[in-house]
């Protein structure tokens, strides 16, 4: 028994050293580690490759961004409009900006651009997957050709660029994105968009049991909460993807 609290002991003592930091901020190597990996070597350094590599945008549609006035709303609804005010201004301070300097570096250096976006086919939304059936928060009903399930214009696609459509969480499952990444000889993947919890997990998940090499940009990501976002990135850091910020991916882009 004693053995077994002195190996608790020194697990709890791994991951707090590699989820805490003192000093300059931790690198990609060691921030977002789970008690799986608390312990694990350092991951290498990523060689990506030109013709292999894209950035896949996720959900970063109108429906997300919109907001209602505060002043018109009653008790519960200024309530829950204040509990989403830190995830609004995560996108526009820090979201939003990010995605906009990977398009630019992406576009500029000539790799793959491609976008995922929820919407339904039909106007009553009867063809959409459970999962956005279910009552709660996620049952929303988005007609493909509705302003609310645009992606907003400030980083939307450009010439060719390829949008998928799905009606599920992670965009390979519910869409050709896959035969789509083979045609495109795309091997290395780039995530970023909303929300890290749900549509990035599950795209993320998906993506690495086709062996897909992923990255999740942190910083060009979020969820409902701070604590959603960083908790779920814990969790599919160095199993399903890699973690890392926008200026340190940028370090390894060809």
């Amino acid at each position: 028994m004693r053995c077994y609290h002195l190996q608790t002991i020194a697990a709890d003592a791994a991951l707090e050293a590699a989820m805490t930091t003192t000093g300059p901020p931790v690198s990609w190597k060691q921030a977002y580690r789970s008690l799986y990996y608390a312990a694990a070597p350092a991951p290498a350094d990523p060689k990506l490759e030109r013709g292999k590599l894209g950035l896949l945008v996720i959900d970063v549609q109108n429906v997300y961004l919109q907001r209602s006035e505060p002043a018109a709303l009653d008790g519960p609804g200024r309530a829950m409009y204040d509990a989403w005010t830190p995830f609004h201004e995560r996108m526009h301070r820090v979201v939003l900006p990010t995605i906009r300097r990977l398009l630019d570096r992406f576009r500029g250096d000539g790799h793959e651009v491609l976008y995922a976006r929820i919407a339904c086919q039909t106007r009553d939304g009867r063809d959409r997957s459970l999962s956005q059936k279910l009552p709660g928060w996620n049952n929303l009903l988005l007609p493909k050709d509705e302003w609310e399930s645009q992606i907003i214009a400030d980083i939307g696609p450009q010439a060719d660029e390829i949008i998928v459509t799905k009606t599920t969480d992670s965009a390979l499952t519910g869409t050709n994105l896959r035969l789509t990444l083979t045609n495109l000889g795309i091997s290395q993947l780039v995530c970023c968009g909303i929300f890290t919890d749900q549509c990035i997990s599950s795209t993320v998940r998906s993506l690495a049991d086709e062996s897909f090499s992923v990255i999740v940009v942190d910083d060009g990501c979020a969820a409902a909460s701070d604590d959603l976002h960083r908790h779920e990135l814990e969790i599919i850091n160095m199993i399903y993807c890699h973690v890392m910020s926008s200026a340190e991916l940028l370090g390894y882009l060809p």
